[in-house]
C-alpha cells in the first residue's frame, strides 16, 4: 500500500530506482544466458564452473529437455577468476559490430546468420537493426545497446540485407569503423532481380575489395559447410562449423542445423525460408539472362569470382 510505496521512494528515487533495478536484473539475466550458451557450445559443464547457472526451484519444477552431454572439467575459470568475471556481475561487454552482413535481400542472409551463431566465438543480434538505413539518427549508443554481450575474442555481428542497396550505408559504416568486415550473400540475379555491380561500386568508394566477402547463396544450399568455411576464414575464426552440423531437409529443399545455438534440438528456418518458387517460362528466363549477362561479367571482374550464373 501507501506505506510500501513510501519505503520504496525513501530507498532512492521511487519509480526511477525500481526501473534501474529492473534493468540491472535484466542485464544480469542476459549475461548469465550468454555464458550458458558460451559454455554449451564448448561442451563445458556450466554448473560445475558456475553454480549460479543452476536453475532455480521454479525452473527445476518444469519439464526440461535433456541437457547435452557436457564435460565436467576444463572450466575456463571460476568465480572471481579472470575467465568469467564479466558474466558473474551481468555487466558483460557490448561492442559495436566488427562484421556486418549487408545483403542481399532474399539471398540467404538469415540462413547464414543462423549457421554462424553456432560458432562459440560469434554473437549476433537476432532482429535486423536497420541502423544504417532507417535508424541512423538514433546514434551509435542506441545501436551498440542492441548488441549482445561478448567475451574477449568473440565477434559481434548483425545482418540487415537492405544496407547493400542503401546509398548512405557505406559512408555510415565506414564512419563507425573503417575496419568493419562486410559479408554479401548473392544469388543468380535472374531469380533475385538485382544489378550487383552498380551497388558494389558505391561500397568500393569506402572499403577495399579484400574487406568484403561474397558468399554464394546457391552454394550455401548445396555445400553449407564449404561456404561457412570461407566465412570463418574471412572472420579470422577457427573452422568449427563443419558438415557434422548440417542435414538436408528434403521437404524444404534446404540445409538445416542438427543443433541450433544454445539447443540440443534440430532447427530449420521458418516456413517462409526455403519455400518452393513458381516456374518461370524459359523464354522469359533466357531474356533475363541476356539482360543480366554484361552486369554479371562486370561483377565477376570486380570481385575476382565467377559465380557461374551464365
Amino acid at each position: 500500500g501507501a506505506e510500501k510505496r513510501g519505503r520504496r521512494r525513501r530507498r532512492g528515487g521511487g519509480r526511477l530506482s525500481v526501473s534501474a533495478a529492473g534493468r540491472r536484473r535484466r542485464d544480469k539475466r542476459a549475461g548469465l544466458g550468454a555464458l550458458r550458451i558460451w559454455l554449451i557450445k564448448r561442451g563445458i559443464d556450466g554448473i560445475s564452473c558456475c553454480p549460479r547457472l543452476r536453475p532455480g526451484p521454479a525452473l527445476r519444477s518444469r519439464a526440461q529437455p535433456a541437457a547435452p552431454s557436457l564435460s565436467p572439467v576444463s572450466c575456463p575459470g571460476r568465480a572471481g577468476d579472470a575467465g568469467l568475471p564479466l558474466f558473474f556481475n551481468g555487466s558483460g561487454s557490448k561492442q559495436l559490430p566488427q562484421a556486418v552482413i549487408i545483403g542481399v535481400k532474399k539471398g540467404g542472409t538469415r540462413a547464414l546468420l543462423e549457421f554462424l551463431r553456432v560458432h562459440p566465438d560469434v554473437r549476433a543480434v537476432g532482429a535486423e537493426p536497420h541502423f544504417f538505413d532507417r535508424n541512423y539518427e538514433r546514434g551509435l549508443a542506441w545501436y551498440r545497446d542492441l548488441m549482445p554481450r561478448t567475451l574477449d575474442g568473440q565477434i559481434t555481428m548483425e545482418k540487415t540485407p537492405s544496407y547493400f542497396v542503401t546509398k548512405e550505408a557505406p559512408a555510415r559504416i565506414s564512419a563507425m569503423s573503417k575496419g568493419t568486415k562486410l559479408i554479401v550473400v548473392v544469388r543468380d540475379p535472374v531469380t533475385r532481380i538485382g544489378i550487383y555491380a552498380k551497388h558494389l561500386e558505391n561500397w568500393l568508394l569506402y572499403f577495399p575489395i579484400g574487406q568484403i566477402l561474397f558468399v554464394s547463396g546457391e552454394r550455401l544450399i548445396s555445400d553449407p559447410a564449404g561456404e561457412l568455411g570461407r566465412v570463418q576464414d574471412f572472420l579470422g575464426l577457427k573452422r568449427i562449423i563443419t558438415d557434422k552440423h548440417f542435414y538436408f531437409n528434403k521437404t524444404k529443399g534446404f540445409p538445416c542445423l542438427k543443433k541450433a545455438e544454445g539447443s540440443s534440438k534440430p532447427h530449420c528456418l521458418g516456413k517462409t525460408k526455403g519455400r518452393p518458387h513458381p516456374e518461370i517460362d524459359q523464354e522469359v528466363v533466357q531474356r533475363l539472362r541476356d539482360f543480366y549477362r554484361p552486369f554479371n561479367m562486370k561483377f565477376y571482374q570486380m570481385t575476382g569470382h565467377d559465380f557461374g550464373w551464365d
